[in-house]
């Protein structure tokens, strides 16, 4: 495991097509899952730097569902999906680009209180094939990972996220 706040864990299952991320954060867990269910931070740390993120739907609820599309210069790219559990500990969540729409993922983001104000992500996508999941994975996804923890870092640092 890491050490560092600033870098996350990218690991790819052996036995099944899963993609999973850990990262440490120094806020509680409220704060983190928080980030990740109200839509005006989320769009504000999701993704790589060079993106804008804009919120099209929102119902974080259990059997709920979301949109929104990161912006580029001129390009566009849209995201779906449905919210199945939202809890203060757990999130599971479809996970769709509209450019790959029979690319479904299911993610679980699982939030562990490490004490003294920091809290333990895990997050887990998993798709319908390892040459999907490798795909993934070739795609320079760490980036968008990395640059917006970095980002969610920063709204935590400022006190964004009460």
């Amino acid at each position: 495991m890491n050490d560092r706040y600033d870098d996350a864990w990218i690991e790819a299952d052996p036995h099944v097509p899963l993609v999973r991320i850990i990262r440490d954060f120094a806020a509680t867990p409220a704060q983190v899952q928080r980030a990740h269910v109200d839509p005006g931070l989320y769009a504000r740390w999701v993704g790589p730097n060079d993106v804008t993120t804009r919120i099209d739907h929102w119902d974080a609820r259990s059997g709920g569902s979301w949109a929104f599309t990161n912006i580029r210069g001129e390009e566009e790219y849209r995201f779906h999906g449905c919210f199945h559990e939202v809890s203060p500990t757990r999130l599971v969540q479809t996970f769709t680009f509209d450019g790959w729409p029979d690319g479904v993922s299911l993610e679980t983001l699982t939030l562990t209180d490490l004490g003294d104000g920091r809290t333990r992500l895990v997050a887990q996508s998993l798709v319908d094939s390892f040459e999907a999941r490798d795909q993934w994975l070739a795609s320079g996804m760490e980036t968008g990972v990395n640059d917006g923890y970095a980002k969610l870092d920063a709204l935590l640092a400022d006190g964004a996220v009460a």
